[in-house]
């Protein structure tokens, strides 16, 4: 490296280089693309940034304008990267800025004026700036680009956008500026440095072991008579009572803890707990719905050590500075491995020291998820990383990109630049043109084509192509939730999202929340006022937004563990003895692994069958069918939409269901036996899969999931206002008015 920079890193005390740098920085200087996986806290950041500043401080002649990108998913992380890298940009008189969402005018005028020589921003951020008169003629002097946290985005929308992003940047250019991806946590490493440079680019991929030093342990408390007190004073169950005396044990050992949940709701729901057992337990709560100093504030209390703990979500799964963690305890499974080594990787927070994670789990199935979870992070076997293919809505709002930097483009011209991105790899002309025939024939038009000519054109009125580029620059789907509120007690009973109020939020409607039937007596803002009703007969299933889905792999894995047991069992191994083996491989002790089998055993021990990763088990329960399978959330979520399809065709009537990753609970009001529901099942198993796909997509297109995905999508094209009040239309009129459409079809896909 330049002789300036090697001063510097002697200065700040660097003596030898961590391995990501020791391995990636002579890549870096050879101008070779690289994409960087190691843990938090191995000095990714300087791995990447410091070799890029030696080649710039050695440039011989510096053209003016942005020489280097930094992208981060997050504002935060910008914020924390500028205090990071000032240091090093004051001392190599390099110029240093910020530019986000949030920038103020005097400092976008700054930028503009006399820009900087790096810059970092957000993916959304770079979309507004390609088409800037001034700016975009400062990216022409790009060399480097940085992406940062790209796990963040390589399985979403925005990242699919940030890629066809990256491609008009490089026509900008016109040169192939030097890549670097940064992340923490991915499977399928190959796959991920693909997605970074584009098709047709090298790459190369620099890995350092994730699970390192990493300490994993599982915990299943067994509630004891000081958990029944404790439960008393705080108005909850003797089993949360226990869960809470453990976290306590274990933030008392530790200066300073992260204690993840995989809800907003589970995190205030803690907070308040701890809150009302012990005032002074200096304890906070950091998650997205919260205000931006309120977040501030409780970062910095970590930091500065006027905070031992803080209750938080996915908001600090990222690299921000909440200075060293000693434990990072996660309550309830994780439910993903990248999830679990993206968390517990934040605790050991220096060079050499051992991450350590707690996982506190509430039943056998979240334990069992949980310890197989942890094997799999010990072991880095990563969940497959899924790239959107070919989104359209990401597309259309590309090409209105495109019209704005030149007036007309030929189609060719668009699909060649657009493929050599990896998620538009396999995009066709049929592909471009749905989505520029919607551009075209919209009321209010995005572009004009010509289709003779096979060429579209800027319309002559562009102030709708305008605002709808820069008014849907994020990718990220805006939602509206209602509260429902039982008028009864004033008391919150859950949320509804918009696409169901849409269809359903009228009063007199009768639907069913938390498995029990309520009816809608008044509307007032973004509140649901209802009542109780026993009779579900006609009710409505209700949905919300999708949780952290449970991979395919993990379930079935839960699944393999109780037929290890019921083999066992069979065998004649004693139940202890079967709990040794399992805290053998597995990061759980044997009380905890006991306690997880325990419902296994006693089933074996009735002579009922056992769910396992090859047996399906259906089981009749009263007024309910339930599906006993080991499949995952989106199997098992799919299935059940086909089932109920299946059966409301048979019936007649609407059928309630509820799905979670290893059984499907459906209520049949005792029309359907749970033979029925098993011929079933062997009836759809003895389809061509054609006949079964498309049974499949007829039962999605009635299901909740798929209207509020429409509206996403809906939104994303420009199609419904992003706040738009859809309570005085027809839901079903308006996916019906959809349909043909590049917007339907996005939808289903």
């Amino acid at each position: 490296m330049a002789k300036p920079v090697r001063r510097l890193a002697e200065l700040k005390g660097f003596k030898q280089p961590t391995p990501p740098q020791e391995k990636a920085i002579p890549e870096i200087l050879a101008g070779k693309n690289v994409l960087i996986i190691a843990p938090t806290a191995t000095g990714k950041t300087e791995a990447a940034i410091l070799p890029i500043l030696s080649m710039l401080v050695e440039m011989p002649e510096k053209p003016p304008g942005v020489k280097i990108l930094y992208i981060t998913p997050l504002r935060a992380l910008n914020r924390d990267l500028l205090e990071r890298l000032e240091w090093w940009c004051t001392h190599l008189d390099i110029r240093l800025s910020v530019r986000h969402g949030d920038t103020d005018r005097n400092e976008r005028t700054k930028q503009a004026r006399r820009p900087p020589d790096l810059l970092i921003t957000t993916p959304e951020t770079l979309q507004a700036i390609l088409p800037a008169r001034i700016m975009g003629k400062h990216l022409k002097s790009v060399r480097w680009v940085i992406v940062d946290e790209i796990h963040e985005m390589v399985d979403s929308k925005r990242g699919s956008q940030l890629s066809l992003a990256l491609e008009r940047l490089r026509r900008i250019t016109g040169v192939e500026p030097q890549l670097i991806g940064l992340s923490a946590t991915i499977g399928e490493p190959e796959k991920v440095a693909k997605f970074l440079v584009g098709v047709g680019r090298d790459v190369k991929v620099v890995k350092v072991p994730v699970a390192r030093q990493m300490r994993l342990s599982v915990v299943y408390p067994e509630p004891t008579e000081e958990d029944h007190r404790l439960a008393a004073k705080l108005y909850t169950h003797p089993e949360v009572a226990a869960r809470l005396r453990v976290i306590r044990r274990l933030l008392r050992g530790r200066r300073s803890t992260l204690l993840f949940t995989n809800t907003r709701s589970i995190s205030e729901v803690l907070a308040s707990r701890f809150r009302v057992w012990d005032i002074d337990l200096p304890l906070s709560i950091h998650h997205g719905s919260l205000s931006k100093p309120s977040r501030l504030s409780a970062e910095r209390g970590l930091k500065n050590g006027e905070l031992k703990a803080l209750v938080c979500t996915s908001s600090l799964e990222l690299g921000i500075d909440v200075g060293r963690i000693d434990l990072v305890i996660q309550y309830m499974s994780p439910r993903q491995v990248t999830r679990l080594v993206q968390r517990v990787g934040r605790s050991g927070h220096r060079i050499g020291r051992v991450a350590e994670g707690v996982t506190i789990t509430m039943d056998s199935d979240d334990t069992l998820e949980a310890m197989v979870v942890s094997r799999r992070a010990l072991n880095e076997e990563m969940e497959p990383v899924r790239v959107p293919e070919c989104p359209y809505d990401a597309l259309c709002h590309q090409i209105a990109g495109l019209l704005l930097e030149k007036r007309r483009w030929e189609l060719k011209e668009i699909l060649e630049l657009f493929r050599r991105a990896y998620p538009y790899r396999n995009l066709t002309m049929e592909d471009l043109r749905k989505v520029v025939d919607y551009m075209h024939n919209r009321t209010r038009r995005l572009a004009w084509f010509a289709e003779e000519d096979l060429v579209i054109l800027k319309p002559r009125n562009s102030r709708p192509l305008y605002r709808y580029y820069f008014e849907h620059l994020s990718m990220i789907p805006d939602e509206k939730q209602y509260l429902v509120v039982d008028e009864e007690d004033d008391s919150p009973i859950g949320i509804l999202d918009e696409a169901f109020m849409a269809e359903y939020g009228k009063p007199g409607v009768k639907f069913i929340i938390r498995g029990s039937p309520w009816v809608i007596v008044d509307l007032v803002g973004d509140k649901v006022y209802v009542r109780r009703d026993d009779d579900p007969t006609g009710a409505i299933p209700s949905w919300v937004g999708e949780e952290i889905p449970v991979p395919f792999e993990v379930a079935r894995e839960v699944g393999s563990i109780r037929a290890y047991v019921e083999e066992a069992l069979k065998s004649g191994v004693s139940e202890e003895e079967i709990a040794e083996k399992l805290s053998e491989e597995y990061p759980a002790d044997v009380e905890t692994a006991l306690r997880a089998i325990r419902e296994t055993v006693e089933q074996f021990r009735r002579g009922l069958p056992i769910p396992t990763d090859r047996r399906i088990v259906v089981e009749g329960w009263e007024n309910y069918v339930i599906i006993h399978a080991h499949l995952g959330t989106l199997t098992n979520r799919s299935l059940a939409y086909l089932v109920g399809h299946l059966i409301s065709q048979r019936t007649g009537l609407a059928i309630p269901l509820q799905h979670d990753p290893y059984r499907i609970l459906i209520q049949t009001g005792g029309g359907r036996s749970a033979q029925e529901v098993a011929d079933l099942l062997r009836e759809l198993a003895s389809l061509p899969e054609s006949s079964r796909e498309d049974r499949l997509e007829a039962s999605t297109i009635r299901t909740g999931i798929f209207k509020r995905r429409t509206l996403h999508v809906a939104k994303r094209f420009g199609a419904i206002k992003k706040w738009a009040d859809l309570s005085s239309i027809s839901l079903k009129s308006l996916l019906r008015s959809f349909e043909g459409t590049a917007i339907y079809e996005e939808a289903l896909k």
